[in-house]
């Protein structure tokens, strides 16, 4: 029987999602919990991956049982047992061919920038003192959207077969006292969104014109685009799936 678990999570104190030897990751964490809380060993198979230190208000995943070892309370009980910053929001019945990856249409992704000095924000945003230009940072997130392949966002030597993603929005916004940047897409690339966001700063801060962003993209070169901003501002906000998918699997 497949499941898909909704979740959320701060990323500060995890190296990503994704397990990996001699580090702590949300996935080890979260299946430690579960096979332990329901007896047999559960595999979980996450929608997309997120980097060291990135945060998760949405993100889904599927497993497998041999039996079904669900109850009323199996939610509580393993909200009792995971760490303070981890959180199990939902569990869903699939059908056995659902896929929490290949079935996802998109993927939607903020993040926080605070222009004033807040310690209260120093953990959850990126502090810029100086002044930026939000309007042309949003003509440079709209001119992205006018193409296909981001390699020069991508990290380098990474396993990927394409640097193809279809960006559907992205936009800059004041939100009282921080600005978000908000960006859906169909896939993104490794360190994508963090790179964007500091090309898009050194256009906002005039290190950087709109021709010059055109060829940064063109070039297809990392090293030509801007440094990576902190992980500790970036949010996976939203994973969508078709239409009634849940309702249909369920």
């Amino acid at each position: 029987m497949r499941y898909f678990v909704a979740f959320s999570y701060v990323g500060k104190a995890y190296h990503g999602w994704q397990k990996q030897p001699n580090a702590i990751t949300v996935q080890h964490v979260l299946e430690e919990v579960f096979s332990k809380l329901l007896r047999q060993p559960v595999s979980l198979v996450g929608a997309g991956r997120t980097d060291a230190g990135v945060h998760a208000r949405q993100l889904f995943a599927h497993f497998d049982l041999t039996e079904d070892a669900l109850e009323a309370d199996t939610i509580h009980r393993l909200n009792a047992f995971l760490p303070d910053d981890i959180a199990v929001h939902n569990i869903h019945k699939v059908a056995d061919h659902a896929h929490a990856r290949f079935d996802a249409l998109e993927r939607t992704y903020e993040y926080w920038v605070v222009q004033k000095k807040d310690p209260f924000s120093m953990e959850a945003a990126h502090y810029v003192k100086q002044a930026l230009d939000v309007a042309l940072m949003n003509n440079a997130a709209e001119l992205l959207m006018g193409y296909e392949d981001f390699e020069c966002f991508s990290k380098s030597n990474t396993d990927v077969k394409t640097f193809i993603c279809k960006i559907k929005h992205a936009k800059w916004k004041k939100d009282q006292d921080k600005l978000v940047f908000t960006i859906t897409a169909d896939r993104f690339l490794r360190n994508m969104v963090r790179a964007i966001v500091g090309t898009l700063i050194e256009v906002g801060l005039g290190k950087m014109t709109l021709d010059e962003l055109h060829q940064v993209v063109q070039s297809k070169d990392r090293s030509r685009a801007g440094v990576s901003v902190p992980a500790k501002g970036l949010y996976l906000t939203k994973v969508l799936y078709p239409k009634d998918f849940f309702k249909i699997h369920g």
